[in-house]
């Protein structure tokens, strides 16, 4: 069950920072790694959290066939011009990382995979990133099926994450625990990813590292502007 402590808006385990990543969101697979480096270099530590995108309510839905080809869609000529562009800025930065982003074959439901992370989460912060760094590249890469509950169980024993009791947590409580997570994060008025949540301040998007930057140094000197966010590669 949800803990009665959790508050979309107060990082936990003394971190001072939280992040809300969907494995779904390009954008929020580019931003884990300067999001990283950034606590790693002022040695505060995060607390990494599951948003779970309902894409098609703003997005529309679209899937392709085995050649990549469009087999069914929902969109607008609006809306496509969104995630083409959407996927072209984040295949660019993803480049500069050194990882392959290839587009989705079609609107994943993340809450299977997001229920692994939630459980890798209870089993402490090292497991948690061990997840994560096993999901996400895979993931953008086509070889991962974040709705399959044998691949993500396969995820959380690389992870070296305890697996008894995860099948029930998932056909259960972890779904209560899900869900009333996303009601929560989502009527704290956080709607996308990746979105940064430090000292109450609320940032969508990875050009607001920073700003970010900046909080958690003390607030010294003037407020970074959020087009300096690309000269300092964020």
């Amino acid at each position: 069950m949800l803990m009665p402590d959790f508050d979309p808006l107060k990082p936990r385990d003394g971190a001072r920072l939280i992040v809300y990543l969907d494995i779904k969101s390009p954008y929020a697979f580019i931003a884990r790694d300067p999001t990283r480096a950034l606590a790693q270099a002022l040695a505060v530590s995060i607390d990494w959290r599951p948003l779970t995108l309902d894409i098609p309510s703003y997005l529309g839905s679209a899937r392709l066939d085995k050649r990549g080809k469009v087999a069914e869609s929902r969109r607008t000529a609006g809306q496509w011009s969104s995630v083409k562009y959407a996927y072209a800025d984040a295949r660019r930065y993803a480049a500069l990382q050194g990882y392959m982003l290839r587009g989705t074959a079609k609107i994943w439901d993340t809450t299977l995979v997001h229920m692994g992370f939630l459980w890798a989460r209870q089993q402490g912060a090292t497991v948690l990133e061990r997840y994560l760094d096993h999901v996400y590249p895979r993931f953008w890469r086509r070889e991962f099926d974040a709705e399959d509950p044998d691949v993500v169980s396969q995820a959380l024993r690389h992870a070296d994450a305890e697996l008894d009791g995860f099948a029930d947590y998932a056909a259960g409580a972890g779904r209560v625990e899900h869900d009333r997570m996303q009601q929560s994060i989502f009527t704290a008025g956080i709607f996308g990813v990746p979105t940064y949540v430090v000292e109450n301040e609320v940032f969508f998007g990875r050009e607001h590292l920073p700003s970010v930057r900046w909080i958690l140094q003390g607030r010294q000197g003037p407020r970074p502007d959020v087009s300096l966010a690309r000269l300092e590669g964020c």
